[in-house]
């Protein structure tokens, strides 16, 4: 392994992921909107997604995919003494999540902090965590994507509803004798921030569909890149490429321009929409329970979203 060689090591030890059971199948749709499940699929590659139910809040499907990963990890919560919860569609503001998780998950008296970089979330969490651990700060992290974008959409405008969707994904970070969390890559369009938004609290989520398509296909394969270079990996060596769960068209269109042909691409988006924060640790422990993946590959995670935000890291898959 290349990433930061010679620095102090941090490392995913285990992900987690977590979907309501409610399902909204393009069919389902149609039944209520002017769409069908041919224009769906085709524009945006989805066929269906999952919805929470009305007493189903973002805090509760956090905590099912954070229990997964901290089980899955073999630590307990007691030595857990950082967690951070990436998410942009919380009711209100104030408590923040990230204590609220750590509370139903007996974790005791953690730092506890929450990330709004939209759909780059968890990728922005995830350099936050690896940085703490490498620093001293914290020995093992919780990191956590958890959204319900179902009650920020209006579901009669076909141009939203048909794309996002509830589900939670969450990793543990802690400390490595080799580094296993390559270097963050990540920044920021804010001159496109009106492209996707929510005005006020009496809104629903709008997106210019359009100008981030072209974005995404234009401007973020050189950061892909620059994440595989900052971490002393050809992009031929990837052994998984998991992308923002945005776009199927998107997703296609990064892949086939970064070049890592022989990497697993992460398709979850057809079958779970797309989750915002929740989409990269979600469709990674996903690959990870298929067997679609093996430990000690690398993984490319690329986070884009609203602000405009972006994100991308390698990482050693547990």
């Amino acid at each position: 392994m290349r990433i930061m060689r010679g620095a102090p090591g941090a490392k995913v030890l285990a992900f987690g992921g977590y979907q309501p059971a409610g399902v909204v199948t393009n069919d389902d749709l149609a039944k209520t909107i002017d769409t069908n499940d041919e224009w769906i699929q085709s524009r945006v590659g989805i066929k269906e997604r999952r919805v929470a139910g009305p007493e189903e809040t973002d805090i509760d499907i956090a905590v099912q995919a954070g229990g997964k990963a901290l089980a899955a990890s073999g630590l307990s919560a007691s030595e857990i003494d950082l967690v951070i919860v990436a998410t942009c569609t919380l009711e209100a503001q104030i408590p923040n999540a990230a204590a609220r998780v750590a509370h139903r998950l007996g974790i005791q008296a953690p730092g506890a902090f929450d990330v709004n970089a939209a759909c780059a979330g968890f990728c922005y969490a995830l350099a936050a965590a690896g940085d703490a651990v490498r620093a001293g700060s914290a020995t093992n992290v919780l990191v956590v994507g958890t959204e319900k974008l179902s009650q920020w959409v209006d579901w009669t405008d076909r141009a939203t509803c048909v794309i996002f969707a509830d589900g939670a994904g969450a990793a543990v970070v802690g400390p490595s004798e080799t580094p296993g969390i390559g270097p963050v890559v990540w920044g920021s369009a804010g001159d496109k921030s009106d492209a996707i938004i929510v005005k006020d609290r009496d809104s629903f989520l709008h997106q210019e569909g359009q100008t981030v398509f072209r974005w995404a296909t234009t401007a973020l394969h050189p950061v892909a890149r620059e994440a595989c270079e900052r971490a002393g990996v050809d992009p031929a060596e990837l052994a998984a490429f998991v992308p923002h769960q945005a776009n199927l068209r998107i997703i296609e269109a990064i892949a086939r321009k970064l070049g890592a042909d022989k990497a697993v691409i992460a398709k979850d988006i057809v079958l779970a929409g797309n989750t915002s924060a929740a989409s990269i640790p979600l469709a990674l422990s996903r690959m990870i329970e298929r067997g679609e993946v093996e430990s000690g590959g690398l993984a490319l995670l690329l986070g884009f979203g609203a602000g405009l935000t972006y994100a991308g890291q390698v990482v050693e898959i547990p």
